[in-house]
């Protein structure tokens, strides 16, 4: 069983084993996936980008299955206001970046911003490295199920505006779902859930898992939300 409590030099392993039968299409396209299927930016070739995390956590809630997300706080310089995974940027402590390093981060970003215990996520996988060109950030995407699951809230309210979890239900649910329009032209999916507005790189995320764990319901792709020029 996988024991992640002590993010700062005990072991952070990746473990299947005990899963709820219904993760398993998640198991499966993170094992299948390739990056270019995840996004069409990826991380530039000579090494490029800030080395990063991301922690995308399922959980078991009164509506069955659900993911954890944070709202970053409106004063932040970069992706103010949007809702997003718990993650950052990868510490030295937190070891080498192509092992266990994006592993130890995520447990210990999610840590921090949402002040969940390591100690009661069993990570299971890694999604490919994908790139935010806006930010530089080079992201891993690691796969949780929250086995044991501890109280959440803001940690810092300079970092983050407030903590919720989505039923899966809910952003499957086309109703749900709708195209955001940038000022810049950039068209990308996006999720009208617990009153926040999921859009960008975490949007992009969870629409591919949805994609290609098989759970994904036909939306309509013509219903725009446009983004202002302060996104």
């Amino acid at each position: 069983m996988t024991r992640a409590s002590n993010t700062q030099g005990g072991p952070v392993t990746l473990s299947k084993e005990g899963l709820p039968a219904w993760l398993d299409p998640v198991v499966h396209a993170a094992e299948t996936v390739e990056p270019l299927q995840l996004s069409r930016f990826l991380p530039p070739e000579n090494g490029a980008g800030r080395q990063s995390a991301v922690l995308i956590l399922f959980g078991e809630g009164e509506r069955g299955p659900e993911v954890l997300l944070m709202e970053r706080a409106g004063s932040l310089r970069s992706h103010a206001g949007q809702p997003s995974f718990p993650g950052g940027a990868l510490d030295p402590e937190d070891g080498d970046p192509k092992a266990e390093g994006p592993l130890r981060a995520a447990l210990r970003e999610a840590e921090e911003e949402t002040g969940l215990d390591p100690a009661g996520v069993q990570l299971f996988g890694v999604l490919p490295k994908l790139y935010i060109p806006v930010s530089g950030f080079v992201v891993t995407p690691v796969l949780g199920w929250w086995r044991e699951p501890s109280p959440v809230g803001v940690v810092d309210p300079n970092e983050t505006a407030r903590v919720f979890t989505v039923p899966v239900a809910d952003l499957t649910n086309p109703g749900n779902r709708a195209t955001t329009v940038h000022p810049s032209g950039h068209r990308g999916p996006a999720f009208l859930v617990e009153s926040a507005l999921v859009w960008g790189f975490t949007a992009g995320v969870i629409d591919r898992l949805l994609h290609y764990a098989g759970w994904e319901r036909p939306w309509d792709r013509d219903k725009q939300v446009p983004l202002d020029w302060r996104s």
